[in-house]
């Protein structure tokens, strides 16, 4: 890189990039303290206030951050972390000295035995949906390349805690075996090395870094799609590795038989070990994870919040925390308590109005047992007793009318019945109104009282 290009200069543009594809808020939380420390041909130092600081913007603005990057130098670079030793804050150190900062943070994007540390089997919390794979990987902690779980391979959506268990696994080993050469990288920071050996003609060494591994961590690995000369390297490195014996543990975002563009050999090489998926959790499981979530940060919720934020954010489990940083950012900066009011502008900054403004099925259930004296298993069960079926069928009719969901979703999450029983329901309800004033004005007063509470 051309030394007479100013660094800040070049932040700045990368800031402005950033700033353009994010809330306000989210940007003055995160990126407005952050100055850069140094920058070459080959990475750039960001300076942040803390560790903590530097795990968010990996985990949350990885991608945006080497996005703006690429636009500004119309190049990738590797992108690392430090933390200046002083007592001041980020805004008040005008400029860097080498011998005044820490050593350097490494950031996902370098091959680390570096794991956050809040990445633990304990910290991570258990369901049905997540049961098995918690387990497999805690084997494979206990016990590296010993199991027949090699290689094992975790999948699902993104943010339901692929990474965290794959970083529960490092962090076991490391203390375990403190002398393993742990290599944790994602797939994408792979295929970087991968060029970068080749335009240096360091092939050879690219190899044999990777080739001494005990433990071989790769998260992300559909991002091999379509990048035949990544999946040969890769393929020999997974072939030495686990002749060796050595552990190999891999993520991906959906089922191996589903990527696309990946060579049959190497899908193959997959699902030669074991597979197991995580799902999205239920909402105990939900509200479980979040009060951890609080509690670990010496965060004060009630249980209507968590409860609120549980049931609007469903299926990523990482959205659901970040709502949880975000409060705690904006209850510390500004001094406020942490109400209904701030949970849903906060929602509605990353979710939208309208998702976060629509009531779930869990709270209308909740209300109509309550007033109809049944309890919420029964209503989930196959009981056909008349106020059992009565208070189900209004439920349904409810949830019709109040929620965007679909039949079958509403039928589904009612003790799995079809669109057909939906419909049945909806049908016995409007006759029911039709002929019964009482029972109308009864409906009326669901329907207002839920209405308020969306």
């Amino acid at each position: 890189m051309d030394e007479k290009l100013n660094k800040e200069d070049i932040w700045s543009k990368c800031l402005l990039f950033i700033k353009n594809r994010i809330q306000e808020t989210a940007f003055q939380t995160w990126f407005d303290g952050v100055q850069v420390a140094s920058i070459n041909n080959e990475d750039i130092t960001l300076l942040v206030p803390n560790r903590f600081h530097f795990e968010w913007l990996e985990s949350k603005y990885r991608n945006l951050i080497d996005e703006a990057i690429k636009k500004v130098l119309s190049k990738s670079l590797i992108i690392n972390y430090t933390v200046p030793v002083t007592s001041k804050s980020a805004n008040e150190i005008p400029s860097f000295d080498k011998k005044k900062i820490a050593n350097p943070l490494p950031s996902r994007y370098v091959k680390t035995k570096i794991f956050n540390p809040g990445y633990t089997f304990g910290a991570f919390i258990e369901g049905k949906d997540n049961q098995f794979a918690k387990a497999a990987c805690h084997s494979v902690a206990d016990s590296p390349g010993d199991t027949p779980f090699n290689p094992l391979l975790i999948y699902s959506a993104t943010g339901l805690g692929k990474t965290h268990l794959l970083q529960a696994i490092g962090n076991t080993i490391i203390k375990k075996h403190p002398n393993y050469q742990i290599t944790y990288l994602t797939s994408e920071k792979f295929m970087l090395e991968f060029i970068s050996s080749i335009q240096k003609n360091k092939s050879t060494e690219f190899a044999n870094q990777y080739r001494s591994s005990d433990l071989l961590l790769i998260d992300d690995v559909q991002f091999f799609e379509g990048k035949e000369q990544t999946q040969e390297q890769f393929f020999h490195l997974f072939n030495v590795l686990f002749e060796k014996g050595k552990q190999i543990v891999l993520t991906v975002d959906k089922h191996p038989n589903k990527l696309s563009g990946i060579k049959e050999r190497l899908v193959s090489r997959f699902q030669s070990g074991l597979i197991v998926d995580i799902q999205p959790p239920d909402l105990e499981t939900r509200i479980a994870i979040l009060m951890n979530e609080a509690e670990q940060n010496n965060l004060n919720l009630s249980y209507r919040v968590t409860e609120f934020i549980a049931s609007t954010i469903k299926d990523d489990i990482r959205k659901m925390k970040g709502v949880l940083v975000r409060l705690l950012a904006i209850s510390s900066l500004k001094q406020i308590d942490i109400d209904m009011k701030l949970v849903k502008v906060v929602l509605s900054e990353m979710l939208g109005t309208e998702e976060v403004h629509s009531i779930g099925i869990q709270q209308i259930s909740k209300h109509v047992t309550s007033k109809m004296n049944v309890t919420e298993r029964l209503i989930r069960g196959k009981s056909r007793r008349q106020d059992v079926a009565l208070a189900r069928q209004v439920i349904m009719y409810l949830s019709r009318e109040l929620t965007n969901l679909p039949l079958s979703k509403i039928g589904n999450q009612l003790g799995k019945r079809d669109h057909s029983t939906v419909v049945h329901a909806c049908k016995t309800i409007e006759n029911k109104i039709n002929d019964d004033d009482l029972f109308k004005n009864q409906i009326d007063d669901y329907l207002v009282v839920l209405s308020k509470q969306q």
